[in-house]
């Protein structure tokens, strides 16, 4: 079976002192392959442990993911990280950057040349491919965690607020670049984000999620990552319905983080 299988996964974290943090709560979720998923909520909601037991770093208390109708069990190339920071490898090249997985793979170097050569054109930075990771700006240092993970190939990309370090016009092309990758490699794509806006720009499905414990709060399945692949995201916004939708998450979240202030005064 195609896709991915969120299925009742919980997250409980026991404490030294014998208490606990339940992070997650019964959070189910189907997500056909090629879908965009945005994914925000307050602080604390559990986007990230989400997130990592996707990928395979931890293994719920409860639940299991499946992709492809296999159990989630570990990290695994079919599954691809881009994070807020690049988790690059500085003191390499640009070029053995993004050839590191299938050099790791053992692909013969004429393949690997060409998907390197291939990705660096997508990512516009072919000019830069001698370059070191630390001579580049915040912005192409994440166009390169884009193309490296997509030289593994995966079927997932999960990004954890991987725009979220930029300034507002680099932060603005990448978004437009990502929902260019997605259209062109029919990829899943899962995206942590705190932004609304990008929530909206990005998902063409919607999580707001709950605080603690961490559980799908309201979906929405939204038009504006299709409208947005070759349209200015700009005009995007302009749209009569992004600004309504971006009131009630906005409203929505608020809420939430009243809450948590509340009892955080209680219990203080």
């Amino acid at each position: 079976m195609s896709g991915l299988s969120i299925d009742k996964i919980s997250m409980r974290f026991d404490l030294p002192d014998g208490g606990h943090v339940q992070a997650l709560k019964d959070v189910s979720l189907d997500l056909k392959a090629g879908e965009l998923l945005s994914v925000l909520g307050p602080s604390g909601c559990g986007k990230t442990t989400l997130l990592n037991i996707v990928a395979g770093f931890l293994a719920p208390t409860e639940g299991q993911i499946v992709l492809n109708g296999h159990k989630v069990t570990g990290p695994d190339a079919e599954r691809g990280m881009v994070f807020q920071q690049g988790a690059l490898f500085e003191w390499m090249s640009v070029r053995d950057n993004v050839g590191f997985g299938p050099s790791m793979k053992g692909m013969p170097a004429k393949e690997k040349s060409e998907i390197v050569n291939h990705l660096l054109d997508v990512v516009g930075l072919q000019d830069f491919k001698e370059k070191a990771v630390y001579e580049l700006s915040g912005g192409m240092q994440q166009r390169v965690s884009l193309a490296r993970c997509l030289a593994n190939d995966p079927d997932v990309i999960l990004m954890d607020e991987p725009l979220g370090a930029l300034d507002a016009l680099t932060r603005e092309k990448m978004q437009s670049l990502v929902l260019k990758l997605w259209k062109e490699t029919g990829k899943t794509i899962i995206l942590i984000t705190h932004s609304v806006e990008e929530a909206l720009l990005l998902g063409e499905r919607l999580l707001v999620m709950a605080p603690r414990p961490g559980r799908i709060h309201k979906e929405y399945r939204l038009p504006f990552a299709d409208l947005g692949v070759g349209q200015d995201l700009r005009d995007v916004k302009k749209h009569p319905e992004f600004a309504e939708r971006r009131e009630e998450i906005l409203g929505m979240i608020w809420d939430m983080e009243e809450e948590i202030m509340g009892r955080a005064e209680e219990k203080a």
